[in-house]
């Protein structure tokens, strides 16, 4: 335990400094553009790690929920924690996230330090923290494109489908799964049990918003694609009927 607060003490460290960083490199742009290049950098880093360790290096989280936490998940782990510790103070400083966000931020750092200190578990919440952050890089590219003007192209659009589509499969679908795994096994403690279940509520309130904005943007593109048809319909009979005159 005491090399795993060395590891997360670690990795705070370099998150913070890492932020610093592009603070200084960035310094026209607002704190939120250096705190989200390092959210980027975290979402894309973690996603590799976590997704080798939880499926090619192992165990399987879904047969193996429970199971002692190897060296590589424990590193892992400790690396994604200093960074959620990180996020979560930025966004407390700054106060730029509601609720639901810093519960999520709250759940994650709590899942993670208590697998951490019972030893077992890691092969779930590895595989948990790859099901959550696979959608963040997609969240950040969407903000840079908002901030550069140029979310309202088809680069936009797409960034959205997929950020949409990957939710909805895989912290939904895939994370439905994994939890049904998780509450059928005896290994588990009741207490990661619960931890497994807060998670996933969380994640159907985040889909709720998300299923929101994904109507309010499709109902809106259908609206702007049927008046231009109308539009250029209107366009083609008026030139029909002047050349009819």
């Amino acid at each position: 335990m005491a090399a795993s607060l060395l590891l997360v003490l670690w990795s705070l460290s370099c998150w913070v400094l890492l932020y610093i960083f592009f603070c200084q490199l960035n310094c026209h742009r607002c704190y939120e553009w250096s705190c989200r290049l390092v959210t980027l950098i975290h979402g894309v880093l973690i996603v590799c790690l976590s997704g080798y360790v939880g499926f090619i290096d192992g165990p399987w989280p879904f047969n193996h929920p429970g199971s002692p936490n190897t060296q590589l998940q424990t590193q892992v782990l400790c690396l994604s924690v200093g960074y959620f510790i990180f996020d979560m103070c930025w966004c407390i400083y700054f106060q730029t996230e509601g609720l639901v966000m810093l519960s999520h931020h709250s759940l994650s750092i709590l899942g993670i330090v208590m697998v951490l200190a019972l030893e077992h578990s890691a092969t779930e919440v590895n595989a948990v923290i790859f099901g959550s952050e696979v959608t963040n890089p997609f969240l950040q590219t969407r903000w840079f494109l908002r901030e550069a003007g140029y979310y309202h192209t088809l680069l936009g659009d797409a960034v959205d489908f997929f950020f949409v589509m990957l939710f909805c499969s895989v912290r939904i679908g895939v994370g439905g799964w994994l939890l049904y795994c998780e509450l059928s096994s005896p290994v588990p403690l009741p207490i990661v049990k619960l931890g497994g279940v807060a998670m996933y509520v969380v994640s159907w309130v985040f889909m709720v918003s998300i299923a929101r904005f994904a109507w309010r943007k499709s109902s809106h593109k259908y609206k702007t694609w049927k008046e231009r048809n109308q539009l250029s319909l209107d366009s083609q009979i008026n030139g029909h009927t002047k050349k009819a005159c």
